[in-house]
């Protein structure tokens, strides 16, 4: 029991630390003069790889149906190639600490969703207070009256990311979970039409002013195959070994991975205010997850990314995460 626990823990760490350093890549990919949509393209085209590389491996089979290919265009749009492009974007003028804790508020953008949409139930006062709280948190990290607030497009197209995880943690829910096509094929088709949509408009991205730098390239490689393809596989193995409530605690150590390395490896200083309001993020999150009616546990969502933490990944989950190919 002890030796399962601790693979457990070991798996939890690993996971996190691949998820929450998504940021960090995204940063030092564009220092190294790679745009954000260079990034997108090679991100989705490698993750892509890993996991039809793992389905074959794993003897299963893409989607055959047109209906299912449908689909994956709209998942695909609003859960890699957009988000990921919001990312880049984003951390052009935002810390990649600040954009990991803005990638957390995706549950409650979820939970809102789900609200306006009629598919959340048991909407009772702990919910109330804890979606209340997120926002309260979020609009703490913007600070708009405060002269150093994050009040620039950058920060605003990093909550853009997180709401466009919602809308496809939505859409797959309903459209793509459970249809019997096995989870690591679909999310490998998922990314593959990620691809097919990015990579036409990479043209648009222009030439980059000098040749980017070989840690540029290091870091879109390891943010693709580890960070996109590999970190799937492994949460989807957790939540099937472990259970969703392991990779909600996975979820929950995101932003505060992302957190500690933009600090360590960039310098980066969030001040008491943004770290302040990641907590009262988080604990808000916690709160919205809670007080759900038994026998309606969070749905697990295909291809990349899981629901962020808390949730049941990404937005991963505790976000029970729904697979996320991904980070952010």
């Amino acid at each position: 029991m002890l030796g399962g626990s601790r693979a457990t823990l070991i798996r939890m760490v690993v996971l996190a630390l691949l998820w929450g350093s998504g940021f960090l890549w995204i940063k030092l990919a564009l220092e190294g003069g790679l745009a954000p949509l260079h990034i997108t393209v090679v991100r989705c085209a490698l993750g892509a790889l890993v996991l039809l590389v793992l389905a074959r491996s794993a003897r299963q089979s893409l989607p055959r149906d047109r209906r299912t290919w449908g689909h994956l265009v709209v998942a695909a749009f609003f859960c890699n190639a957009l988000p990921f492009f919001l990312f880049g974007v984003g951390e052009q003028t935002v810390d990649s600490g600040v954009a990991g804790v803005l990638n957390a508020t995706t549950p409650l953008w979820s939970f809102a969703i789900g609200l306006a949409l009629g598919t959340e139930r048991g909407f009772g006062p702990l919910r109330l207070t804890g979606l209340l709280l997120g926002f309260a948190g979020i609009l703490l990290i913007f600070a708009p009256w405060h002269q150093a607030g994050l009040t620039g497009a950058g920060a605003w197209a990093l909550v853009a990311a997180a709401v466009s995880y919602a809308v496809a943690f939505a859409y797959m829910a309903r459209h793509l979970i459970g249809r019997g096509t096995a989870p690591l094929a679909l999310s490998a088709a998922q990314l593959l039409m990620a691809t097919g949509l990015t990579l036409p408009v990479l043209p648009a991205a222009g030439a980059a002013s000098g040749a980017p730098t070989p840690t540029a390239w290091i870091a879109v490689v390891v943010l693709g195959v580890f960070g996109t393809g590999i970190t799937f596989h492994l949460n989807s193995r957790l939540i099937a070994d472990e259970g969703p409530t392991a990779a909600a605690t996975v979820g929950y150590l995101l932003p505060v991975v992302s957190v500690v390395l933009g600090a360590a490896v960039l310098g980066e200083q969030l001040g008491i205010r943004v770290v302040a309001g990641m907590a009262v993020v988080l604990l808000g999150v916690g709160l919205t997850r809670g007080g759900r009616p038994a026998g309606k546990p969070g749905r697990t969502a295909p291809a990349g990314r899981t629901t962020s933490p808390v949730p049941a990944p990404a937005a991963p989950a505790p976000q029970e995460r729904v697979h996320r190919s991904s980070d952010g």
